[in-house]
C-alpha cells in the first residue's frame, strides 16, 4: 500500500512538472499586469466624519470617496463676509464723498475760524498802531501778530478739508479701498474653495486598493488616504536579459496570452528601459546569467475584449 502511495505522489510530481515545462516552452517571456497607481490625499487638516468605500471597489470618477469634517470652516466664511462689508463700505464712502451732514459740521467749522480771524485782525490793527506810538512792547505785537497768522492757518486748512469733501475723495485713496474689497472677496474665494475640499472625490475610474485610515481619526493636509488604479490605465510589464533584448524594440506588435484563460491580447511595446540590479523582476524563475543587465518592457494593448478581465499582478506571457 505504501509502495502504491509513493508511485501516485511520484506520477503527479511528473505531471506538474510536465506542466511547467509546457508553459516555459510556450514563452520564456513572462510578465504582470500593471495598472498606474493613484493616491488621494486631503488638502486641508480635519477630523474623517464618513467614508464611504472599502478596500478592492471599483469607482467612477466624481464619486465622493469620504467626507472630512472642518469646523473652522463656518468660522472662517463669517470673518471673510464681515470684511467684505466693511471694505464695500469704505469705497462707498470714497466714491460718494462726504455726507450733507459731514460738509455742514465743516461749514460751522468754517464760520467759527472765519470769526476769530476778523477778531485777530481787528486786535492786530489795535496793537499796530499802539505799537507804532511806542505804547507797547515789541513782545505784545509780536504775540498779536501771531494769533492772526494762526487764524489765517486755520481758516486755510479748513478751506482745503471742505473743497476735499465736496470734491470726493482722491483717486489714491478710492484705489486702496477697492483693494482691501478684492483682498476681503479673495479671502472669502479662499474659505468657500477650503470647504469644498472637505469632500474627497474620485479624480478618475479607480479601484481602491488601501484605504489608511479609519473614521474619526485625523487626517492631515497632503496625507494620502486613499491608494488605488486607474482602470482606464492597463499595461503589461516584462523584465528581460540583456541576451535576449535585442529581440525587441519600441512599436513592436506583440500578443500576450494570459496562461489560465487562454485569452490572448493584442500588445505592442511602448517603452524599453534598463533596470538596477536590485530592481523587481517579474519573471519567477529568470534563465539568466546574473551578471547580465536587466531591461524592462512596458507593453500596452492594441485591442481589448469587454469579455477580458484583468488583475492587477496577474501574470502574462508573450506568444512566441
Amino acid at each position: 500500500m505504501k509502495i502504491f502511495k509513493t508511485l501516485a505522489i511520484a506520477l503527479l510530481t511528473i505531471y506538474m512538472l510536465q506542466s511547467c515545462n509546457d508553459k516555459e516552452a510556450l514563452s520564456p517571456y513572462i510578465g504582470k499586469v500593471k495598472f498606474e497607481t493613484i493616491s488621494v490625499s486631503g488638502k486641508i487638516a480635519g477630523r474623517l466624519s464618513k467614508i464611504y468605500v472599502e478596500e478592492g471597489q471599483i469607482v467612477n470618477k466624481g464619486d465622493t470617496l469620504a467626507i472630512i469634517d472642518i469646523p473652522e470652516v463656518n468660522a472662517k466664511v463669517m470673518q471673510a463676509n464681515g470684511a467684505i462689508t466693511s471694505a464695500q463700505g469704505q469705497l462707498d464712502m470714497a466714491n460718494n464723498g462726504a455726507t450733507k451732514d459731514q460738509i455742514n459740521q465743516i461749514d460751522g467749522q468754517l464760520n467759527s475760524g472765519r470769526a476769530q480771524l476778523e477778531f485777530a485782525k481787528e486786535s492786530y490793527n489795535r496793537m499796530l498802531n499802539m505799537y507804532k506810538d511806542s505804547l507797547i512792547s515789541k513782545q505784545q505785537f509780536d504775540e498779536v501778530e501771531m494769533k492772526l497768522e494762526m487764524a489765517q492757518a486755520q481758516v486755510e486748512a479748513l478751506n482745503a478739508k471742505r473743497k476735499e469733501a465736496t470734491s470726493g475723495a482722491r483717486s489714491e485713496q478710492i484705489d486702496q479701498a477697492q483693494g482691501q474689497l478684492q483682498r476681503a472677496l479673495g479671502a472669502k474665494e479662499e474659505v468657500l474653495s477650503a470647504s469644498k475640499e472637505k469632500y474627497m472625490i474620485a479624480p478618475t475610474n479607480m479601484s481602491i486598493e488601501t484605504i489608511s485610515l479609519k473614521e474619526g481619526e485625523l487626517l492631515s493636509p497632503g496625507f494620502v488616504l486613499f491608494n488605488g488604479y486607474a482602470r482606464s490605465s492597463l499595461y503589461f510589464r516584462f523584465t528581460v536579459p540583456e541576451s535576449n533584448i535585442y529581440n525587441f524594440e519600441v512599436g513592436k506588435e506583440l500578443v500576450l496570452v494570459n496562461p489560465y484563460t487562454e485569452q490572448e491580447i493584442k500588445a505592442k511595446v511602448k517603452s524599453i528601459k534598463q533596470l538596477a540590479q536590485y530592481a523587481d523582476i517579474t519573471s519567477t524563475a529568470p534563465l539568466y546569467d546574473l551578471s547580465e543587465s536587466i531591461y524592462e518592457l512596458k507593453v500596452v494593448p492594441t485591442s481589448t475584449n469587454k469579455e477580458q478581465s484583468f488583475f492587477a499582478n496577474a501574470t502574462v506571457i508573450i506568444k512566441q
